[in-house]
């Protein structure tokens, strides 16, 4: 033989082509038979995971912030004396403040006190009471004098002591309700107290 190319049979030989092997034990035969069925379920079990794991792994929205704190969300202000206040003919001093809340969920007030031990506090409406949202609520406040000796002759810048409560917190805060509360308090002490000497 002299040349190059492919080996070819000889004569009387013939080229037998082998039989694919056959799966050995149960589970091979199984799924020999079953093949289809059993990369159908593959495929859809595959699809199945990546979609529960992009379902999983999405963006989330960002959460909505908390509402603001008590103290923050209203403006309490002083208005004026009131003459006719409840408590005000024995030895009382009335006046009014607006409660607004400018945001956030209703603001309920839970106690109103003063820091002078010779004073009681009271308000109409009585505590507790709520306010809601985007509204102005008149509060009528009245100090009555218990001991002339502990009250105080001059306050300078006397404060409110609130306490409010809203979804968010509760919060004891001082309010300064200005020059003009400071000035109508001192009078209506001097007219309670103006004949005790100390």
């Amino acid at each position: 033989m002299s040349g190059v190319g492919p080996v070819e049979p000889g004569e009387d030989t013939l080229a037998r082509e082998a039989p694919p092997p056959r799966p050995r034990g149960r589970l091979a035969l199984r799924y020999e038979r079953h093949r289809r069925t059993v990369l159908a379920l593959a495929a859809a079990l595959a699809v199945l995971a990546g979609g529960g794991y992009l379902y999983a792994s999405r963006p989330q929205p960002r959460p909505a912030p908390p509402p603001p704190y008590p103290s923050q969300a209203i403006d309490l202000v002083y208005m004026a004396p009131v003459t006719n206040s409840p408590g005000a003919a024995a030895g009382g001093f009335g006046f009014t403040v607006l409660l607004s809340v400018r945001s956030g969920p209703p603001v309920t007030v839970t106690r109103l006190t003063q820091p002078y031990d010779g004073l009681s506090v009271s308000s109409v409406p009585a505590a507790p009471f709520q306010t809601k949202s985007h509204s102005t609520r008149k509060i009528i406040v009245t100090l009555r004098v218990t001991e002339c000796e502990k009250a105080p002759r001059n306050p300078g810048l006397p404060f409110l002591d609130v306490t409010l409560r809203n979804a968010r917190a509760i919060e004891a805060h001082s309010f300064i309700l200005g020059t003009r509360y400071a000035q109508d308090l001192s009078r209506a002490l001097e007219v309670a107290c103006g004949n005790d000497s100390r």
